[in-house]
């Protein structure tokens, strides 16, 4: 049995979830089917989903220990850079599907095996620590902006609480497709950021200067009423997360007064996101990086994330 490094879920910890991450040796996952290949990581990112998966968000006991990580970039078994398409059809799951680290061993190793339908070429112009950022958070903005948003449609967008993952992409990707770009942050400081993006940077529940064609909402209760008085007529309020809360109250009137659409999405297809990784290629969109850790301080990137300070993604450089 081979064994590599890894960092996983060996416990779970509701309040410290720092306290319940494991580094250290695993054996190399199994392939479940022939269709099966092993990745070398080169590059991962982390995401909230590994913070949640140590407080015991998604995962059972019998799972443990569990690999975290659902973003990478490696090399498969021919010698081709790939990006990890990280969504797996899981028959067990109630969604049909899951991602890795929830059934499947995760990314945060030396190695990690996917069926190989779900490795996707690395374009050329992105670097492996760039392409890492995209297959969830950015993935996830993309759709939100683009099928389940079709922003195509729409001049205007407002992104609730930028600074994470998901929502600084959707700034940074909304800006790049030419719209008008609305964002708000309690942090004066990421604020300025975000100006810089070439968007316009707001304080929470502020009035903005237009009501919107698309609401990019992953922060919940406490802006989802914002998000509905921001909304212009026929809008669209895509909603990918609650990290706020899950139960808003929600003036019903104004939904139907203004015909407006409240849509989940959760992560993307195959063929979006290499929509995405060809858009950022050819127009020169990077992922806002908040810091690159080797993987040997592995733990030092979950205390970042944890930290609540991160502008952007933190990515694991497995190659130092």
């Amino acid at each position: 049995m081979r064994i590599m490094r890894a960092a996983y879920a060996s416990r779970f910890d509701a309040d410290n979830p720092l306290a319940a991450l494991t580094v250290g040796d695993r054996p190399e996952p199994a392939h479940p089917d022939d269709d099966w290949v092993t990745v070398q990581v080169r590059a991962s990112s982390l995401n909230h989903h590994d913070l949640w998966s140590l407080r015991g968000v998604g995962l059972a006991d019998g799972q443990l220990p569990m690999i975290l990580g659902c973003d990478a970039v490696g090399t498969d078994p021919d010698g081709n850079e790939v990006v990890v398409y990280p969504v797996l059809p899981t028959p067990g799951d109630p969604r049909g599907v899951s991602i890795l680290s929830e059934h499947y061993q995760g990314t945060l190793a030396e190695r990690v095996a996917v069926p190989r339908m779900n490795l996707l070429p690395l374009p050329t112009g992105l670097s492996a620590t760039d392409a890492a950022c995209l297959p969830t958070a950015w993935l996830t903005a993309w759709r939100m902006l683009t099928t389940r948003g079709r922003v195509a449609d729409g001049e205007s967008v407002l992104v609730q609480g930028a600074g994470g993952g998901v929502a600084t992409a959707a700034v940074a990707l909304g800006v790049a497709l030419g719209k008008r770009v609305y964002a708000t942050s309690r942090d004066a400081g990421k604020r300025e950021r975000i100006a810089a993006l070439g968007a316009t940077a707001v304080e929470p529940g502020a009035r903005l200067p237009e009501r919107v064609d698309v609401v990019i909402e992953t922060i919940g209760a406490a802006t989802f009423d914002h998000s509905l008085k921001s909304a212009a007529p026929l809008a669209r309020i895509v909603v990918a997360g609650a990290t706020s809360g899950h139960l808003p109250a929600v003036n019903l009137r104004r939904v139907f007064a203004m015909q407006l659409e409240i849509l989940g999405t959760s992560m993307g297809t195959p063929d979006e996101l290499t929509e995405l990784l060809a858009f950022c290629a050819e127009h020169e969109v990077r992922p806002l990086v908040d810091s690159v850790v080797p993987f040997s301080r592995v733990a030092d990137a979950f205390a970042r994330l944890h930290s609540g300070d991160v502008f952007g993604k933190v990515v694991v450089d497995h190659t130092a």
